[in-house]
């Protein structure tokens, strides 16, 4: 099964780089997330390169993403009681926020704190590791005409600029010709060009690098890019890229995964094709609600088949996050 449109397309090209990444120099531990970035840029495709000995001390402080708010406290815990004040840097904005933070830090058990008079005290319970080794950003356009190109050429540009990302990718489907369409466009030299053939489903061959990118890693990144750096990461960790369930209607009788390969696809009996996230909402003519009996059942349904297709994806989530642990675990033994 292969979809017509830009976000199943995503889809795929994140799987893919779940099974496969680096597609150029091995097998590297990496998460995979998508439509992640800053205000001022989202990129489609996220993989962020950890390294396992310290992902695995990060699976430590649990499975949900931490918030910038949330990583100050974290990061610059204490090891002994110390008023929060006096432990944390200033974080550039009022100190109320930092001692909210602190209450939801302790809350989810990653620090903690007591009341000594009328002062908040905090230490750490293990140090924040350094988890991140690099991150690749990836903007997928299948179907690469001129139009699509400029635009393409200004956001990757945008990218190599800022170098927020390590590296670079436009992935795009590969034409057969004997030279790429796009490189002939005028993409930024430092940008990678992957050319995908999903038409046979997912797997690790599915992709093939025309053009290789260049590390747009500068020497020295200042604090406040790190720290915009970590919380990219962070929001891949908790977010990954199969959360698609949560903005689709899992619940509706035509709402349906189906296989492409070793990938799964949202898929609409309705319309019979792949969906768009856009299309599938309640306002959908064709959206027909579980029965409320079915919402009831308990195993192996779990509340129905759309609670049970939404754990199915939750569960691959985690099985792909701990798998970069099982690699440290095995290269350990």
């Amino acid at each position: 099964m292969y979809p017509d449109h830009e976000f199943g397309y995503e889809l795929l090209v994140c799987r893919y780089a779940e099974l496969a990444w680096h597609p150029s120099e091995g097998r590297r531990p990496a998460i995979v997330a998508r439509q992640l970035g800053t205000r001022d840029r989202r990129w489609d495709t996220v993989v962020i390169e950890v390294d396992p000995e310290a992902f695995a001390l990060r699976r430590a402080f649990g499975d949900r993403g931490l918030d910038s708010d949330l990583l100050h406290v974290v990061r610059h815990a204490p090891p002994e009681w110390t008023w929060y004040r006096d432990a944390l840097p200033d974080p550039g904005y009022p100190w109320r926020y930092v001692r909210q933070a602190v209450h939801r830090a302790a809350g989810r058990g990653l620090i903690e704190k007591r009341r000594r008079g009328n002062r908040i005290e905090c230490r750490r319970l293990r140090p924040y590791p350094d988890w991140v080794r690099r991150i690749v950003a990836i903007e997928n356009k299948p179907d690469l005409d001129r139009s699509a190109a400029d635009a393409l050429a200004d956001q990757l540009g945008h990218d190599v600029e800022t170098a927020l990302a390590d590296e670079v990718w436009l992935a795009t489907s590969a034409t057969g010709e004997r030279v790429e369409p796009a490189l002939l466009r005028s993409m930024p030299v430092e940008a990678g060009v992957l050319t995908t053939e999903f038409a046979g489903g997912i797997d690790e061959d599915a992709a093939s690098v025309a053009w290789h990118p260049s590390d747009i890693a500068p020497a020295t990144r200042d604090p406040e890019t790190i720290t915009r750096r970590l919380v990219i990461a962070e929001r891949a960790y908790g977010k990954g890229w199969r959360s698609f369930h949560e903005t689709m209607r899992p619940d509706c009788h035509a709402f349906e995964l189906r296989r492409a390969g070793r990938g799964l696809l949202p898929y609409c009996t309705a319309k019979k094709r792949c969906q768009t996230a856009r299309e599938c909402s309640g306002s959908c003519p064709e959206f027909a609600p579980e029965p409320p009996t079915w919402r009831t059942r308990g195993w192996p349904i779990e509340g129905g088949p759309g609670k049970g297709m939404t754990a199915l994806l939750a569960r691959r989530r985690e099985r792909m996050r701990d798998r970069q642990v099982d690699a440290q675990a095995a290269g350990e033994r």
